[in-house]
């Protein structure tokens, strides 16, 4: 599988379009805009609205602004996934071509009731890899996983290893409604992107697994991961919009970067405070040291 060069270092910020910014959101945009400013690359701006039940058209435009607010301005067009079907499903016949794809007749309550869970989420027991069963039509398309260990190394975490077949198994990779799902549509379009550098949440960690594998069945790049510790709420919650997480004040989007920083440990002096986001983020660029990002896997703010 081919790897990327440390020549050209591209980066990407890939939200989904549910809703506004939150603090996690701006944690993860700035660290992966500093990694690639202060590497002297490039940095892309996905809208990941792939999923178009949820996807919402006036949550994209206020994600924009709101980056543009807090001065993290993108290279190149916007990407996003809805016009990219078609390469979605170009890449799913290549893997049913190759043996690598399989239609699947079971329902997410069948599988529920007999499914282990692994690191990833529920691991398909196998009910239809060697064919529907008697009578049963096809719901969705299954990535057929092969044996063996997966393994990347994290610039945080260090090396991350599992089993495939039993750590993930085969998931999905076009759902019951049509749409493909999420782990194909990433990597097709960080491969159209050029991404050479993944930096994103923690509680993304265990999904880099599925598309490893994937990016290994279709013979796209690896990019080099950086996965940050989770932003948790006073209550131990992840800062999600599902969890009701509020939106980053823009107001003071000074303030709102200072805040990130110092979650990544990179808080600037106390001058600073007050500084218009101009400021912070050129001293942020100069300033960045990913090694300086906490151990722990999660930290409240």
């Amino acid at each position: 599988m081919p790897q990327m060069s440390g020549d050209a270092y591209v980066g990407r910020f890939a939200p989904s379009p549910t809703g506004p910014l939150h603090c996690g959101s701006v944690i993860a945009a700035l660290a992966s805009f500093l990694d690639a400013r202060a590497a002297g690359g490039t940095w892309r701006l996905r809208i990941d609205d792939v999923d178009s039940g949820r996807a919402r058209d006036e949550a994209a435009a206020e994600i924009l602004r709101a980056l543009e607010a807090l001065g993290l301005h993108w290279d190149g067009p916007v990407q996003y996934q809805d016009p990219r079907r078609d390469q979605y499903q170009n890449a799913l016949e290549r893997l049913r071509e190759s043996g690598r794809a399989y239609p699947c007749a079971c329902s997410r309550r069948e599988i529920a009731a007999v499914a282990p869970i692994g690191p990833a989420g529920m691991i398909y027991p196998g009910t239809c890899r060697n064919g529907l069963p008697a009578g049963r039509r096809a719901r969705s398309w299954r990535f057929a996983m092969a044996p063996g260990e997966l393994s990347f190394s994290d610039r945080h975490a260090g090396r991350q290893s599992l089993e495939a077949a039993t750590g993930i198994g085969d998931f999905i990779i076009r759902r019951g409604d049509g749409l493909h799902a999420y782990h194909l549509a990433m990597v097709v379009d960080d491969a159209a992107l050029g991404v050479t550098d993944v930096v994103r949440g923690g509680d993304l960690r265990p999904a880099t697994f599925p598309q490893l594998a994937l990016r290994q069945s279709l013979d796209l790049p690896t990019p080099r991961y950086l996965h940050l510790p989770i932003a948790v709420d006073p209550h131990g919650r992840k800062l999600s919009k599902t969890n009701g997480a509020p939106p980053v004040d823009l107001t003071q989007p000074g303030a709102a970067l200072i805040d990130a920083l110092s979650f990544l440990g990179q808080a600037p002096d106390a001058e600073m405070a007050g500084a218009p986001a101009r400021e912070v983020l050129e001293w942020a660029v100069a300033n960045w040291r990913p090694a300086l990002i906490p151990r722990s896997s999660e930290r409240r703010v």
